[in-house]
């Protein structure tokens, strides 16, 4: 103890002045850190106490390498180590001659971890196996590595890497491990480049590497020679040992990885630990063959094998699935030997997909399910086919025109030579030569101009059509070629002049006014001879329209649009005929294209027109009797004298001019009584009345502040022995903002007897402050001002009572007699005459004081 205690004070005194200082603290209850491994002896804290005469210190409790000086300090005389649960509970006290003066008290010594362990491998030596084509980043094998330190601090956080690859010929790392799982996979570089070593190929049931496996295939492939025993023959035993090496990844593998495990996140100065991983490649014998590619209709013994495909478990069962519900001419065989069974037909199927599977007998999957695509390729089995094919040619088509094209086709492969099509005309009949067809495109042309359809209306031609295929079909087809006529007459109307049709004003729109002709010696049923009717002019604003029956050729003059007497009574209506099919070249529309039809419109008596759509207006309520409202406007289509009378104001509120339409108020408006008023104004003619028309007429009253707020009572009684305030109320007939919230207050300027305190917008509470002398009826002036700030005085009278119990102003019963005897009347009369005497000593007295308020200041003498 006394050699710790020596080496502390050399501790304490070379440290003097590094920061001891912070190290140093009242006597009291404390948790200190402390960490492991340290020198020692190693000072924690000094303890000091507050008590005079301390001497020494004392510490108890779980005191494993821990010590107190003389002077307080804690100190460790053996290095601590760290682990999850490790504190130490302590005691320290001070002493005064060994006798405690202060304390104890708790010390929790908790001991923090330092980076003192290394990551430690699970395993000396692991060993992984990847297959050839395996995705990069497909973990085949993970390393485990622990650390002893604090796992919730970074000195135990391990991050693993590869350090070295074995052997490095690619110059670019084929394998990666995650940092922080320590799983392995290739790199994308090494799913491309890494590849197994060459091996025997085992077949179902046997066992990899096994004497009898190898010897069965020396039996197939290379016979003993002088009847050697396979034991003698070096051949033998060379292969048989370097299948055994290539199943044992840890005897002879294909690369070896040196990884390493670094704790603190792999930090500079990290502790850290190596591993070594033994990698073997694999061969995949799981391979696609496909694409593959079939012939169509080919002459073969079938069943016919077209691929092979191989599961690295040589104990895989296979299978062929199907993904379209069609016909499937394909099977497998227990040795993965795929079999087309028929000859196949591209036209009906150009492509099948075949979905293999390698199952194990329990029907778990042992590869991932393979898709090999095989195309049927096209042979030339089919001839070209003739489409209908019927064309058009106008008289005046020129030489080159394309008429139209060959319509075939042929159902073999388009994007090989079978399906080429050339075409040859053959033949045309009537044999003028008119016609040409391009080799390649089909188009029929013009070869000769001068078509007449009335020579000859059509032309039948024979065209050959082969393929491109070896040997080539060819197939003969028909076009017919119609010749139509061209637009080289015009439309010529029976009348230049249809003269006047008359109709009356009133007639409805879509009535029929007229019907005209034109006739077109062109050929019947085509756009040349077929005639279209339009008004060219005479009618800008579109009053009528024109129709073509397609039955008879006639045009039918409509009214579209309501016809007005006064505004036009005459239209000339010029009237074309034409044809949807343009004129051949030269040929121009003239007048006998043209005719003339003049409407006459006839007047007929129509009814008042008001002038106004809407007849709605707002008018405050406080306009002046006889003040005009609106003007009501109106006219008669055939400018007859027009009058104006008034229905449905069956509260006279109104009036109306009935010569000008004025419409008048005729007596006070009033929104609190009626907010809106609707009535009909009837206009007529004075000399028909019948010929009338009406409008309805809004008129809207709007609100003006002519109502100030007013009490909804008049007057209560306050009992002298129970004061209780009084709720008063107020309304006001105007709307908003006119009316609530309303402001309360008193009508005096000053009171000293009465208080007034507002409730809400619509009512206050009014107080009498001081005892009433005997009983009294007093009028109370309350202001009340609306939302606008119109108000006035309410007079409210305040009987001031003696009260029953009940709440109610008590009258004495002898009152109610209404006959006093003579001392009674005597006492009556005295009382009067003082009371009158002492009211106007007051009142001469107050005159004399101070001048009249003019505001009427409350009086004082009722109290």
């Amino acid at each position: 103890m006394m050699k710790h205690l020596l080496l502390l004070g050399l501790l304490l005194n070379s440290a003097h002045g590094i920061g001891l200082e912070d190290l140093k603290g009242p006597l009291g209850d404390k948790e200190l850190d402390v960490p492991e491994a340290t020198t020692v002896p190693y000072p924690i804290y000094q303890f000091v106490s507050a008590v005079d005469g301390v001497t020494a210190y004392r510490v108890s409790g779980d005191l494993q390498g821990i010590g107190v000086s003389a002077d307080g300090w804690l100190y460790l005389t053996e290095p601590l180590v760290w682990s999850e649960e490790d504190t130490h509970s302590l005691q320290i006290e001070a002493l005064a001659e060994d006798v405690t003066v202060d304390g104890p008290y708790n010390v929790i010594l908790t001991v923090i971890d330092v980076n003192n362990h290394a990551p430690s491998f699970g395993q000396e030596v692991y060993t992984g196996e990847v297959m050839e084509h395996t995705p990069a980043g497909v973990p085949f094998v993970q390393v485990f590595a622990s650390d002893s330190d604090d796992h919730n601090s970074a000195n135990a956080a391990v991050r693993f890497s590869i350090v070295r690859e074995v052997p490095s010929t690619h110059n670019t790392p084929l394998f990666q491990i995650q940092p922080q799982t320590g799983e392995i996979s290739t790199t994308e570089e090494g799913a491309k480049l890494l590849r197994a070593r060459a091996g025997l190929m085992y077949s179902r049931g046997e066992q990899r590497g096994s004497h009898e496996a190898v010897e069965r295939r020396f039996k197939d492939y290379c016979a003993p020679v002088n009847d050697v025993p396979y034991e003698d023959n070096p051949f033998f035993t060379c292969v048989l040992r370097t299948e055994s090496r290539r199943l044992d990844a840890t005897t002879d593998p294909d690369y070896t990885l040196v990884v390493r495990a670094a704790d603190l996140d792999g930090a500079p100065n990290a502790l850290s630990s190596t591993t070594r991983v033994n990698v073997v490649i694999r061969q995949n014998l799981w391979i696609n063959p496909g694409p593959l590619t079939i012939r169509e209709n080919l002459k073969e013994d079938y069943p016919m094998k077209i691929a092979t495909v191989t599961s690295n478990d040589p104990n895989a069962l296979y299978s062929l699935v199907q993904k379209e519900r069609l016909t499937f001419p394909f099977t497998i065989n227990p040795s993965g030997e795929i079999f087309v069974m028929e000859e196949l037909d591209r036209e009906e199927k150009d492509m099948y997909v075949l979905v293999v599977l390698a199952q194990d007998e329990q029907g778990v999957e042992l590869e991932r399910p393979m898709e090999i695509h095989v195309t049927v390729t096209d042979e030339n089995d089919n001839a070209p086919e003739c489409g209908t094919s019927e064309l058009e040619v106008q008289e005046n088509e020129l030489m080159g025109s394309v008429v139209g094209n060959m319509k075939a086709y042929d159902a073999d492969d388009e994007e090989t030579q079978n399906a080429l099509l050339s075409y040859k005309l053959l033949s045309q009949s009537p044999n003028t030569n008119m016609f040409s067809v391009d080799t390649y495109s089909g188009n029929i042309q013009v070869a000769r101009t001068g078509f007449r359809r009335s020579v000859t209306p059509m032309y039948t031609l024979t065209v050959s059509v082969s393929d491109g295929g070896i040997p080539a079909r060819t197939t003969e087809c028909q076009v017919i070629v119609k010749v139509i006529d061209i637009n080289n007459e015009l439309p010529i109307f029976e009348k230049n002049d249809y003269g006047q049709v008359s109709v009356a004003e009133n007639r409805k729109p879509g009535s029929m006014l007229l019907t005209i002709k034109a006739s077109d010696a062109d050929d019947p049923g085509t756009g040349s001879s077929k005639v279209l009717y339009h008004i060219a002019s005479g009618d800008p604003d579109g009053v009528f329209s024109l129709q073509a029956d397609e039955t008879t050729g006639e045009g039918k003059l409509y009214v579209a649009k309501p016809l007005d007497f006064e505004e036009q009574s005459t239209y000339t209506l010029q009237i074309h005929a034409r044809n949807p099919e343009p004129l051949v070249q030269g040929l121009e529309y003239g007048e006998e294209s043209t005719t003339l039809v003049t409407v006459q419109v006839t007047d007929v008596d129509e009814p008042p027109v008001f002038e106004q759509d809407f007849l709605t207006v707002n008018v405050p309520e406080n306009v002046t009797v006889g003040a005009t409202v609106m003007t009501i406007n109106a006219h008669d289509p055939e400018g007859k004298e027009l009058m104006f009378k008034l229905e449905g104001d069956d509260g006279g509120w109104l009036d109306i001019d009935s010569a000008t339409g004025s419409l008048k108020t005729k007596k006070a408006l009033d929104y609190e009584e009626v907010k809106h008023l609707t009535v009909r104004v009837v206009a007529y003619e004075t000399g028909s009345p019948d010929m009338k028309s009406e409008k309805e007429v809004n008129i809207h009253l709007v609100d003006v502040n002519d109502n100030a707020p007013r009490l909804t009572m008049a007057g209560t009684f306050i009992c002298v022995n129970d004061r209780k305030p009084v709720l008063l109320e107020a309304e006001d007939k105007d709307a908003d903002p006119f009316g609530a919230p309303f402001t309360f207050s008193l009508g005096y300027k000053r009171s000293s007897n009465w208080e007034l305190k507002q409730v809400n917008g619509t009512s206050a509470l009014l107080s009498l402050k001081k005892v009433a002398i005997g009983e009294q009826k007093i009028p109370v002036p309350i202001n009340i001002k609306d939302n606008a700030g119109l108000g006035t005085n309410n007079k409210f009278e305040v009987h001031v009572c003696n009260c029953t119990e009940a709440g109610h102003c008590f009258m004495e019963p002898e009152r109610l007699s209404g006959i006093l005897g003579i001392g009674e009347t005597v006492g009556l009369l005295a009382g009067v005459l003082g009371f009158i005497l002492l009211v106007l000593i007051i009142v001469i007295k107050r005159s004399q004081k101070k001048p009249k308020n003019p505001e009427g200041e409350e009086a004082e003498g009722m109290m």
